[in-house]
Protein backbone atom coordinates (compact mmCIF):
# COMPACT_ATOMS: atom_id res chain seq x y z
CA UNK A 1 0.00 0.00 0.00
CA UNK A 2 1.28 3.35 -1.14
CA UNK A 3 0.16 5.48 2.45
CA UNK A 4 2.33 2.42 4.28
CA UNK A 5 5.54 4.10 2.62
CA UNK A 6 7.67 4.85 5.25
CA UNK A 7 8.22 8.41 6.38
CA UNK A 8 10.79 10.13 3.96
CA UNK A 9 12.31 12.48 6.36
CA UNK A 10 10.82 15.77 5.15
CA UNK A 11 8.78 18.77 6.59
CA UNK A 12 5.57 19.80 4.77
CA UNK A 13 4.27 23.18 5.62
CA UNK A 14 0.37 23.21 4.43
CA UNK A 15 -1.91 26.16 5.38
CA UNK A 16 -5.59 24.10 6.17
CA UNK A 17 -8.85 26.23 5.70
CA UNK A 18 -11.11 24.21 7.73
CA UNK A 19 -14.12 26.13 6.66
CA UNK A 20 -15.48 23.58 4.36
CA UNK A 21 -14.18 20.90 6.25
CA UNK A 22 -11.04 19.43 7.34
CA UNK A 23 -10.88 16.93 3.87
CA UNK A 24 -11.63 19.63 1.44
CA UNK A 25 -9.35 21.82 3.48
CA UNK A 26 -6.35 19.73 3.35
CA UNK A 27 -7.38 19.34 -0.19
CA UNK A 28 -7.20 22.39 -1.44
CA UNK A 29 -3.67 22.80 0.29
CA UNK A 30 -2.30 20.16 -1.30
CA UNK A 31 -3.55 20.99 -4.62
CA UNK A 32 -2.30 25.07 -4.37
CA UNK A 33 1.54 23.44 -2.87
CA UNK A 34 1.42 21.59 -6.21
CA UNK A 35 -0.03 23.69 -8.69
CA UNK A 36 2.48 26.95 -7.34
CA UNK A 37 5.21 24.78 -7.52
CA UNK A 38 5.84 24.40 -4.56
CA UNK A 39 5.67 21.03 -4.56
CA UNK A 40 7.84 19.96 -7.44
CA UNK A 41 6.78 16.89 -9.94
CA UNK A 42 8.05 13.65 -8.28
CA UNK A 43 8.73 14.52 -4.72
CA UNK A 44 7.48 12.13 -2.70
CA UNK A 45 4.59 13.26 0.04
CA UNK A 46 4.68 11.91 3.64
CA UNK A 47 2.92 8.67 4.86
CA UNK A 48 -0.49 9.34 5.82
CA UNK A 49 0.34 8.34 9.20
CA UNK A 50 3.25 10.63 9.91
CA UNK A 51 1.46 13.88 7.56
CA UNK A 52 -1.73 12.68 10.03
CA UNK A 53 0.11 13.26 13.06
CA UNK A 54 1.94 16.10 11.93
CA UNK A 55 -1.42 17.74 11.34
CA UNK A 56 -3.60 16.63 14.17
CA UNK A 57 -5.64 14.85 11.70
CA UNK A 58 -7.42 11.60 11.51
CA UNK A 59 -5.59 9.27 9.48
CA UNK A 60 -8.54 8.39 7.10
CA UNK A 61 -8.85 12.34 6.64
CA UNK A 62 -5.35 12.04 4.76
CA UNK A 63 -5.94 9.08 3.03
CA UNK A 64 -9.16 10.35 1.69
CA UNK A 65 -7.17 13.40 0.54
CA UNK A 66 -4.71 11.78 -1.45
CA UNK A 67 -7.44 9.42 -3.13
CA UNK A 68 -8.87 12.57 -4.05
CA UNK A 69 -5.92 14.10 -5.64
CA UNK A 70 -4.89 10.95 -7.19
CA UNK A 71 -7.89 10.42 -9.02
CA UNK A 72 -7.45 14.22 -9.94
CA UNK A 73 -3.95 13.66 -11.51
CA UNK A 74 -2.58 15.78 -9.01
CA UNK A 75 -0.70 12.95 -7.61
CA UNK A 76 0.20 9.42 -8.23
CA UNK A 77 0.77 5.89 -5.91
CA UNK A 78 3.44 4.09 -7.45
CA UNK A 79 4.41 0.97 -6.34
CA UNK A 80 7.67 0.70 -4.11
CA UNK A 81 8.15 4.54 -3.92
CA UNK A 82 4.75 6.04 -1.99
CA UNK A 83 2.44 8.78 -3.06
CA UNK A 84 4.39 11.48 -5.01
CA UNK A 85 3.38 14.46 -7.15
CA UNK A 86 2.60 14.12 -10.91
CA UNK A 87 2.30 16.57 -13.71
CA UNK A 88 -0.92 18.59 -13.27
CA UNK A 89 -3.02 19.09 -16.23
CA UNK A 90 -3.00 22.32 -16.86
CA UNK A 91 0.32 22.54 -16.10
CA UNK A 92 1.53 21.21 -19.36
CA UNK A 93 0.09 23.73 -21.65
CA UNK A 94 1.63 26.68 -19.66
CA UNK A 95 4.47 28.48 -21.59
CA UNK A 96 8.38 27.94 -19.54
CA UNK A 97 8.77 30.08 -17.20
CA UNK A 98 12.71 29.57 -17.05
CA UNK A 99 14.68 32.63 -18.85
CA UNK A 100 16.51 32.17 -21.75
CA UNK A 101 20.20 30.69 -21.59
CA UNK A 102 23.00 33.32 -22.81
CA UNK A 103 24.78 32.76 -25.26
CA UNK A 104 27.94 31.50 -24.94
CA UNK A 105 31.25 31.42 -27.93
CA UNK A 106 32.56 28.94 -29.35
CA UNK A 107 35.94 30.20 -28.45
CA UNK A 108 36.65 32.36 -25.37
CA UNK A 109 39.99 34.75 -25.23
CA UNK A 110 38.13 37.12 -22.37
CA UNK A 111 41.35 37.73 -20.26
CA UNK A 112 40.59 38.17 -16.44
CA UNK A 113 40.20 34.15 -15.51
CA UNK A 114 41.89 31.14 -15.30
CA UNK A 115 41.09 27.54 -17.05
CA UNK A 116 38.18 26.50 -14.23
CA UNK A 117 38.42 22.56 -15.73
CA UNK A 118 42.73 22.79 -14.43
CA UNK A 119 41.08 23.25 -10.43
CA UNK A 120 43.68 20.51 -8.06
CA UNK A 121 40.30 18.39 -7.40
CA UNK A 122 42.14 15.40 -5.25
CA UNK A 123 44.13 17.70 -3.86
CA UNK A 124 41.58 19.82 -2.40
CA UNK A 125 39.79 16.79 -1.77
CA UNK A 126 42.29 15.28 0.40
CA UNK A 127 43.17 18.45 2.15
CA UNK A 128 39.07 18.67 2.78
CA UNK A 129 39.16 15.81 4.60
CA UNK A 130 42.33 16.22 6.84
CA UNK A 131 40.86 20.02 7.60
CA UNK A 132 37.58 18.79 8.30
CA UNK A 133 38.86 15.57 10.46
CA UNK A 134 40.54 17.78 12.88
CA UNK A 135 38.60 21.14 12.32
CA UNK A 136 38.12 22.68 16.20
CA UNK A 137 34.59 22.63 17.17
CA UNK A 138 34.68 26.68 16.97
CA UNK A 139 35.42 26.36 13.27
CA UNK A 140 31.74 25.42 12.79
CA UNK A 141 30.36 28.91 14.24
CA UNK A 142 30.99 32.51 14.22
CA UNK A 143 35.00 33.62 14.18
CA UNK A 144 36.82 36.86 13.48
CA UNK A 145 36.47 38.90 11.31
CA UNK A 146 40.04 38.71 9.69
CA UNK A 147 39.18 35.13 9.33
CA UNK A 148 41.03 32.02 10.76
CA UNK A 149 44.12 31.99 12.67
CA UNK A 150 45.40 28.76 10.69
CA UNK A 151 45.10 30.00 7.40
CA UNK A 152 46.73 33.59 8.56
CA UNK A 153 49.97 31.96 10.30
CA UNK A 154 50.05 30.13 6.84
CA UNK A 155 49.12 32.67 4.45
CA UNK A 156 52.23 35.16 6.78
CA UNK A 157 55.27 32.04 6.43
CA UNK A 158 53.86 31.86 2.43
CA UNK A 159 53.42 34.76 1.18
CA UNK A 160 57.06 35.98 2.97
CA UNK A 161 58.92 33.66 1.30
CA UNK A 162 57.29 33.44 -2.33
CA UNK A 163 55.96 37.84 -2.25
CA UNK A 164 58.62 38.82 -0.23
CA UNK A 165 55.96 40.03 2.10
CA UNK A 166 56.44 41.50 5.51
CA UNK A 167 53.44 40.02 7.32
CA UNK A 168 52.42 39.13 10.96
CA UNK A 169 49.26 36.80 11.00
CA UNK A 170 47.43 39.22 12.68
CA UNK A 171 47.67 42.10 10.20
CA UNK A 172 46.23 39.65 7.30
CA UNK A 173 42.26 39.80 6.91
CA UNK A 174 40.78 36.66 4.75
CA UNK A 175 38.15 38.07 2.22
CA UNK A 176 36.28 36.45 -0.25
CA UNK A 177 38.20 37.75 -2.91
CA UNK A 178 39.98 41.09 -4.36
CA UNK A 179 37.04 43.04 -4.89
CA UNK A 180 35.92 42.67 -1.33
CA UNK A 181 39.12 43.57 -0.31
CA UNK A 182 39.51 46.69 -2.48
CA UNK A 183 35.84 47.37 -1.32
CA UNK A 184 36.56 47.48 2.27
CA UNK A 185 39.57 49.52 2.09
CA UNK A 186 37.62 52.58 0.06
CA UNK A 187 35.11 52.70 2.58
CA UNK A 188 37.72 52.88 5.53
CA UNK A 189 39.99 55.32 3.20
CA UNK A 190 37.21 57.41 2.43
CA UNK A 191 38.69 60.57 -0.13
CA UNK A 192 40.12 60.14 -3.61
CA UNK A 193 41.67 56.81 -5.22
CA UNK A 194 43.83 57.17 -7.87
CA UNK A 195 43.44 54.13 -10.04
CA UNK A 196 45.42 52.63 -12.81
CA UNK A 197 44.01 53.81 -16.73
CA UNK A 198 43.71 51.67 -18.46
CA UNK A 199 42.74 49.28 -15.67
CA UNK A 200 39.63 47.03 -14.37
CA UNK A 201 35.89 49.14 -15.20
CA UNK A 202 34.86 46.51 -12.26
CA UNK A 203 37.41 47.68 -9.58
CA UNK A 204 36.95 51.59 -10.54
CA UNK A 205 33.09 51.34 -10.05
CA UNK A 206 33.71 49.40 -6.65
CA UNK A 207 35.23 52.64 -5.53
CA UNK A 208 32.69 54.87 -6.34
CA UNK A 209 29.77 52.49 -4.57
CA UNK A 210 31.59 52.99 -1.25
CA UNK A 211 31.28 56.80 -1.82
CA UNK A 212 34.86 57.69 -2.62
CA UNK A 213 35.96 59.54 -5.63
CA UNK A 214 38.13 57.70 -8.40
CA UNK A 215 40.47 59.54 -10.52
CA UNK A 216 43.02 58.21 -13.36
CA UNK A 217 46.65 57.73 -12.89
CA UNK A 218 47.90 57.12 -16.66
CA UNK A 219 49.73 54.23 -17.85
CA UNK A 220 52.69 53.79 -19.64
CA UNK A 221 55.00 51.65 -21.12
CA UNK A 222 56.60 51.99 -17.50
CA UNK A 223 53.53 51.29 -16.26
CA UNK A 224 51.67 53.55 -13.66
CA UNK A 225 52.57 57.29 -14.22
CA UNK A 226 53.25 57.52 -9.92
CA UNK A 227 55.74 60.47 -11.14
CA UNK A 228 52.71 62.23 -11.53
CA UNK A 229 51.16 61.78 -7.87
CA UNK A 230 53.25 64.75 -6.58
CA UNK A 231 50.55 67.11 -8.25
CA UNK A 232 47.76 64.80 -7.35
CA UNK A 233 45.86 65.42 -4.26
CA UNK A 234 44.55 61.67 -3.52
CA UNK A 235 43.99 59.88 -0.16
CA UNK A 236 44.93 56.40 -2.10
CA UNK A 237 46.51 54.71 -5.24
CA UNK A 238 45.58 51.05 -6.35
CA UNK A 239 48.33 50.14 -8.48
CA UNK A 240 49.28 46.80 -10.33
CA UNK A 241 53.17 46.63 -9.76
CA UNK A 242 54.10 42.89 -10.93
CA UNK A 243 52.08 42.37 -14.32
CA UNK A 244 50.03 45.46 -15.26
CA UNK A 245 46.62 45.11 -16.37
CA UNK A 246 45.51 44.92 -19.07
CA UNK A 247 48.79 46.50 -20.62
CA UNK A 248 51.60 44.15 -19.46
CA UNK A 249 54.67 46.11 -17.67
CA UNK A 250 56.15 45.43 -14.46
CA UNK A 251 56.05 48.98 -12.69
CA UNK A 252 59.91 49.97 -13.49
CA UNK A 253 62.31 50.48 -10.23
CA UNK A 254 61.91 54.27 -11.09
CA UNK A 255 58.41 54.14 -10.39
CA UNK A 256 58.85 51.83 -7.68
CA UNK A 257 60.52 54.60 -5.65
CA UNK A 258 58.77 57.37 -6.69
CA UNK A 259 55.21 55.29 -5.37
CA UNK A 260 57.22 54.63 -2.08
CA UNK A 261 58.56 58.29 -1.70
CA UNK A 262 54.88 59.69 -1.80
CA UNK A 263 53.58 57.44 0.36
CA UNK A 264 55.95 58.15 3.11
CA UNK A 265 55.92 62.00 2.75
CA UNK A 266 52.00 62.11 1.59
CA UNK A 267 50.74 59.22 4.35
CA UNK A 268 48.77 58.49 1.10
CA UNK A 269 47.93 54.32 1.11
CA UNK A 270 49.48 52.43 -1.52
CA UNK A 271 47.12 49.16 -2.67
CA UNK A 272 49.13 46.94 -4.05
CA UNK A 273 47.27 44.18 -6.31
CA UNK A 274 49.39 41.90 -6.61
CA UNK A 275 48.14 40.38 -10.25
CA UNK A 276 49.57 37.55 -11.79
CA UNK A 277 52.14 37.60 -9.76
CA UNK A 278 52.52 33.86 -9.59
CA UNK A 279 52.87 33.58 -13.35
CA UNK A 280 56.70 35.13 -14.11
CA UNK A 281 58.01 33.25 -17.11
CA UNK A 282 61.35 35.26 -18.41
CA UNK A 283 62.53 35.35 -14.33
CA UNK A 284 61.66 34.99 -11.08
CA UNK A 285 58.79 36.90 -10.30
CA UNK A 286 59.51 40.50 -8.91
CA UNK A 287 59.26 41.16 -5.28
CA UNK A 288 56.07 42.72 -3.85
CA UNK A 289 56.21 46.04 -3.16
CA UNK A 290 54.70 45.96 0.45
CA UNK A 291 58.03 44.63 1.61
CA UNK A 292 59.74 47.93 0.90
CA UNK A 293 57.06 49.93 3.19
CA UNK A 294 54.86 48.00 5.20
CA UNK A 295 53.15 50.87 6.80
CA UNK A 296 52.21 52.37 4.01
CA UNK A 297 51.26 49.44 1.32
CA UNK A 298 48.01 47.08 1.88
CA UNK A 299 48.45 43.95 -0.44
CA UNK A 300 45.83 41.68 -1.63
CA UNK A 301 45.93 38.73 -3.61
CA UNK A 302 43.50 36.12 -4.16
CA UNK A 303 43.32 32.02 -5.01
CA UNK A 304 41.29 33.35 -8.58
CA UNK A 305 43.94 32.95 -10.96
CA UNK A 306 45.80 30.11 -8.88
CA UNK A 307 43.32 27.84 -7.99
CA UNK A 308 39.53 28.94 -9.35
CA UNK A 309 37.45 32.34 -8.71
CA UNK A 310 34.72 29.92 -8.04
CA UNK A 311 36.39 29.92 -4.08
CA UNK A 312 35.60 33.01 -3.47
CA UNK A 313 38.75 33.23 -0.81
CA UNK A 314 41.58 36.44 -1.17
CA UNK A 315 43.82 38.21 1.64
CA UNK A 316 44.22 41.66 2.70
CA UNK A 317 47.91 42.35 4.66
CA UNK A 318 46.89 45.70 6.21
CA UNK A 319 49.42 48.50 7.96
CA UNK A 320 49.04 48.29 11.69
CA UNK A 321 46.57 51.78 11.56
CA UNK A 322 44.00 49.67 9.51
CA UNK A 323 43.80 46.49 11.15
CA UNK A 324 41.22 47.59 13.37
CA UNK A 325 39.26 50.22 11.45
CA UNK A 326 39.02 47.97 8.21
CA UNK A 327 38.16 44.67 10.51
CA UNK A 328 35.22 46.55 11.93
CA UNK A 329 34.15 47.15 8.77
CA UNK A 330 33.96 43.45 8.15
CA UNK A 331 32.23 42.31 11.01
CA UNK A 332 29.05 44.93 10.05
CA UNK A 333 29.67 43.97 6.30
CA UNK A 334 29.40 39.85 6.12
CA UNK A 335 31.11 38.95 9.39
CA UNK A 336 33.49 36.79 7.71
CA UNK A 337 34.48 34.56 5.16
CA UNK A 338 33.55 30.72 5.53
CA UNK A 339 35.74 28.52 7.16
CA UNK A 340 35.92 25.42 5.62
CA UNK A 341 37.50 26.46 2.80
CA UNK A 342 39.72 28.86 4.83
CA UNK A 343 41.19 25.49 6.79
CA UNK A 344 41.01 23.67 3.10
CA UNK A 345 43.72 26.23 1.91
CA UNK A 346 45.64 26.04 5.13
CA UNK A 347 46.70 22.30 4.74
CA UNK A 348 47.04 22.81 0.79
CA UNK A 349 49.62 25.18 1.65
CA UNK A 350 51.37 24.18 4.69
CA UNK A 351 51.79 20.81 3.02
CA UNK A 352 52.93 22.31 -0.30
CA UNK A 353 50.37 21.37 -2.37
CA UNK A 354 49.80 25.26 -3.45
CA UNK A 355 53.11 25.45 -4.42
CA UNK A 356 53.10 22.14 -6.59
CA UNK A 357 50.20 23.41 -8.19
CA UNK A 358 51.69 26.99 -9.02
CA UNK A 359 54.40 25.47 -10.77
CA UNK A 360 52.21 22.94 -12.97
CA UNK A 361 50.08 25.58 -14.04
CA UNK A 362 53.08 28.03 -14.40
CA UNK A 363 54.64 25.44 -16.92
CA UNK A 364 50.93 25.39 -18.45
CA UNK A 365 50.22 28.82 -18.96
CA UNK A 366 53.68 29.04 -20.35
CA UNK A 367 52.94 26.86 -22.58
CA UNK A 368 50.09 28.42 -24.16
CA UNK A 369 51.59 31.86 -24.25
CA UNK A 370 54.30 30.25 -26.72
CA UNK A 371 51.78 28.43 -28.61
CA UNK A 372 49.97 32.04 -28.92
CA UNK A 373 53.28 33.28 -30.34
CA UNK A 374 53.43 31.11 -32.74
CA UNK A 375 49.84 30.97 -34.18
CA UNK A 376 50.44 35.12 -34.35
CA UNK A 377 54.09 34.96 -35.60
CA UNK A 378 53.40 35.68 -39.19
CA UNK A 379 50.74 38.53 -38.60
CA UNK A 380 51.93 42.31 -38.31
CA UNK A 381 51.40 42.86 -35.00
CA UNK A 382 53.79 42.58 -32.01
CA UNK A 383 52.42 41.31 -28.96
CA UNK A 384 52.68 43.19 -24.74
CA UNK A 385 53.15 42.27 -21.87
CA UNK A 386 53.99 38.73 -22.73
CA UNK A 387 56.49 37.95 -19.85
CA UNK A 388 54.16 37.19 -17.23
CA UNK A 389 50.60 36.65 -16.73
CA UNK A 390 47.53 34.82 -18.15
CA UNK A 391 47.15 37.66 -21.05
CA UNK A 392 48.87 39.01 -23.96
CA UNK A 393 47.98 42.88 -24.53
CA UNK A 394 47.98 43.26 -29.15
CA UNK A 395 48.39 46.91 -29.72
CA UNK A 396 46.49 47.93 -32.95
CA UNK A 397 48.31 50.40 -35.50
CA UNK A 398 46.69 53.73 -36.63
CA UNK A 399 46.64 52.67 -40.22
CA UNK A 400 44.72 49.60 -39.78
CA UNK A 401 41.76 47.39 -39.14
CA UNK A 402 40.15 48.99 -36.10
CA UNK A 403 39.17 47.33 -32.57
CA UNK A 404 35.54 47.21 -34.13
CA UNK A 405 36.99 45.50 -37.42
CA UNK A 406 38.45 42.86 -35.28
CA UNK A 407 34.96 42.32 -33.08
CA UNK A 408 32.88 42.46 -35.88
CA UNK A 409 35.46 39.34 -37.66
CA UNK A 410 36.11 37.79 -34.24
CA UNK A 411 31.78 36.82 -33.72
CA UNK A 412 31.79 36.13 -37.20
CA UNK A 413 34.42 33.36 -35.88
CA UNK A 414 32.13 32.57 -32.73
CA UNK A 415 35.22 34.06 -30.79
CA UNK A 416 35.30 36.14 -27.26
CA UNK A 417 38.09 38.78 -26.98
CA UNK A 418 38.54 41.96 -24.67
CA UNK A 419 39.65 44.98 -26.09
CA UNK A 420 41.25 48.26 -24.76
CA UNK A 421 38.88 50.63 -25.22
CA UNK A 422 36.96 49.15 -22.34
CA UNK A 423 39.14 49.85 -19.61
CA UNK A 424 40.18 53.21 -20.18
CA UNK A 425 38.69 56.77 -18.84
CA UNK A 426 41.05 58.95 -20.61
CA UNK A 427 40.79 59.51 -24.18
CA UNK A 428 43.45 57.52 -25.97
CA UNK A 429 44.13 56.99 -29.55
CA UNK A 430 45.49 53.54 -28.71
CA UNK A 431 43.21 50.63 -29.80
CA UNK A 432 44.14 46.90 -28.62
CA UNK A 433 42.57 43.47 -28.65
CA UNK A 434 43.56 41.82 -24.89
CA UNK A 435 44.02 37.54 -25.24
CA UNK A 436 43.81 35.91 -22.47
CA UNK A 437 45.06 32.42 -23.00
CA UNK A 438 44.10 31.25 -19.10
CA UNK A 439 40.41 30.77 -20.00
CA UNK A 440 39.95 28.14 -22.34
CA UNK A 441 40.50 24.45 -21.08
CA UNK A 442 43.28 22.48 -22.81
CA UNK A 443 41.28 20.29 -25.30
CA UNK A 444 39.72 23.93 -26.33
CA UNK A 445 42.79 25.98 -26.51
CA UNK A 446 44.30 24.98 -29.92
CA UNK A 447 41.02 25.65 -32.11
CA UNK A 448 40.58 29.19 -30.52
CA UNK A 449 43.92 30.36 -31.05
CA UNK A 450 43.32 28.97 -34.91
CA UNK A 451 39.82 31.45 -34.70
CA UNK A 452 42.27 34.26 -33.36
CA UNK A 453 44.48 33.73 -35.88
CA UNK A 454 41.55 33.17 -38.86
CA UNK A 455 39.89 36.87 -37.26
CA UNK A 456 43.44 39.03 -37.69
CA UNK A 457 44.22 37.02 -40.75
CA UNK A 458 40.42 38.58 -41.88
CA UNK A 459 41.24 41.99 -40.75
CA UNK A 460 44.93 42.04 -41.93
CA UNK A 461 44.07 41.18 -45.35
CA UNK A 462 42.17 43.89 -46.12
CA UNK A 463 43.22 47.65 -46.49
CA UNK A 464 42.75 49.76 -43.47
CA UNK A 465 41.11 53.09 -43.86
CA UNK A 466 44.56 55.11 -44.35
CA UNK A 467 46.46 52.60 -45.44
CA UNK A 468 47.72 49.16 -47.66
CA UNK A 469 49.02 46.55 -45.26
CA UNK A 470 49.51 43.99 -47.56
CA UNK A 471 53.19 42.65 -47.60
CA UNK A 472 53.95 44.90 -44.83
CA UNK A 473 56.51 44.44 -42.52
CA UNK A 474 55.59 44.44 -38.36
CA UNK A 475 54.07 47.27 -37.59
CA UNK A 476 55.60 47.79 -34.28
CA UNK A 477 59.93 48.31 -34.56
CA UNK A 478 61.98 46.21 -32.02
CA UNK A 479 62.65 48.57 -29.76
CA UNK A 480 59.32 49.60 -28.80
CA UNK A 481 58.98 46.44 -27.13
CA UNK A 482 61.06 45.90 -23.77
CA UNK A 483 63.42 43.34 -24.19
CA UNK A 484 62.02 41.46 -21.21
CA UNK A 485 59.00 40.83 -23.61
CA UNK A 486 60.67 40.22 -26.55
CA UNK A 487 63.48 37.53 -24.91
CA UNK A 488 60.58 35.84 -22.57
CA UNK A 489 60.71 31.85 -23.57
CA UNK A 490 63.26 30.92 -21.14
CA UNK A 491 62.11 28.25 -18.51
CA UNK A 492 62.01 28.93 -15.22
Amino acid sequence: MADEWPNPGMDLHLELDAAEGLRTGLERALREAVRSGRLATGVRLPATRRLAEDLGLARGTVRAAYDQLIAEGYLAARQGSGTVVALPPQIASMPSATPAAVEQPRHDLRPGSADASAFPVAAWLESSRRALGSAPADAFGYGDPRGRPELRAALAGYLGRARGVSAHPDSIMITNGYLQGLTLLAAVIGGTFAMEDPGAPMHREAVRRTGARVIPLPVDDLGARTDLLGGLSVDAVEVTPAHQYPTGPTLHPDRRRALLDWARSSGGLIVENDYDAEFRYDRKPVGALQGAAPDHVAYLGTTSKTLGAALRIGWVVLPPRLIAPVADARLHTDHHTEHLGQLTLTDLITRHGYDRHIRTSRQRYLRRRDQLRHHLAGLPIALTGIAAGLHALALLPPDGPTETDIRTAAQAHGLALGYLSEHSELPSTRQGVIIGYGRPPDHAHTSALDALTATFAACFAQPGPNSQLQGVSPVFPRSTVRREEVHSSRRM
